[in-house]
């Protein structure tokens, strides 16, 4: 039963990374799909190692069984162990074989504590969370700061405008009045005239361009904006068959772990 659970999950986390590639190959639940696959491999490691300590604890206890059985034996006999030839052999190899068990037990520590910093499901999934939060709050204050400048560049640019517009209306008058009195006045002032009216419709046009630009870049972004709506449904319909796949992933481990390891996985180990 271990077995078939077991195979079911991994079918389940098949199916789900076959379904994330087909409707939304650049999802960020390829991160946590990579991070879940490290952590099942953690999982096995660890699972390895405590059957390997296991057996090297219940090895070791029957060698220290066995010599405290030789140092009890040996109190009734005339000769003590301190005369024996192999007690000093014994007690040297007891000694290697403790250190190794610290040296064994240290490397466990050392994997339980990477498990340890390995975020689970739910970690990632509230980590997923916070940085879409995080990416929205920065997104509106970019549109904010975006429009901010955009307001100071028109001002700007309407200051200088009316600047230009003082500077022609007084260069106007004065030749108005030099035009009363003179033909001459008269001719200039009105080439000076003409050739304000000329600059002001090269500006119009560049104006004209730039508005139509301006047109066109909104259109492109409104169309770029409907498609980001659309990859946010996908994703959140996405996201929450991920966390939906999660709960049961979760509910499959939780039976593996009530069941054990099956006699296959203990043959193996």
């Amino acid at each position: 039963m271990a077995e078939n659970t077991q195979a079911d999950a991994s079918d389940e986390v098949r199916l789900l990374r076959e379904r994330i590639g087909k409707e939304y190959p650049d999802s960020m639940g390829w991160r946590v799909v990579s991070l879940l696959e490290s952590l099942k491999a953690l999982d096995n490691q660890e699972s390895e190692i405590n059957s390997r300590q296991s057996s090297d604890c219940s090895r070791l206890q029957q060698e220290v069984d066995a010599l405290d059985e030789m140092l009890q034996s040996g109190r009734n006999y005339e000769d003590s162990f301190e005369f024996h030839p192999s007690f000093h052999d014994f007690s040297e190899r007891l000694e290697l074989l403790k250190k190794e068990l610290a040296i064994k037990l240290r490397s466990i520590v050392s994997l339980k504590r990477q498990l340890d910093e390995v975020p689970s499901q739910a970690e990632l999934i509230q980590y997923e969370l916070r940085f879409s939060e995080l990416n929205t709050q920065i997104q509106k204050k970019l549109v904010q700061t975006r429009k901010h400048y955009d307001t100071y560049n028109a001002l700007l640019e309407i200051r200088e405008l009316m600047l230009k517009e003082t500077s022609l209306l007084n260069s106007i008058s004065l030749q108005f009045q030099n035009a009363i009195t003179s033909a001459d006045g008269r001719i200039k002032l009105i080439n000076s005239l003409e050739g304000i009216l000329n600059g002001t419709q090269q500006k119009l046009e560049k104006v004209q361009l730039a508005l139509k630009s301006e047109h066109k870049s909104h259109d492109n972004t409104k169309e770029s904006y409907t498609a980001a709506i659309s990859q946010q449904r996908q994703c959140s319909s996405l996201l929450k068959l991920f966390q939906e796949e999660c709960a049961r992933n979760e509910k499959l481990r939780a039976q593996i772990r009530e069941h054990g390891p099956s006699p296959h996985q203990d043959k193996r180990k």
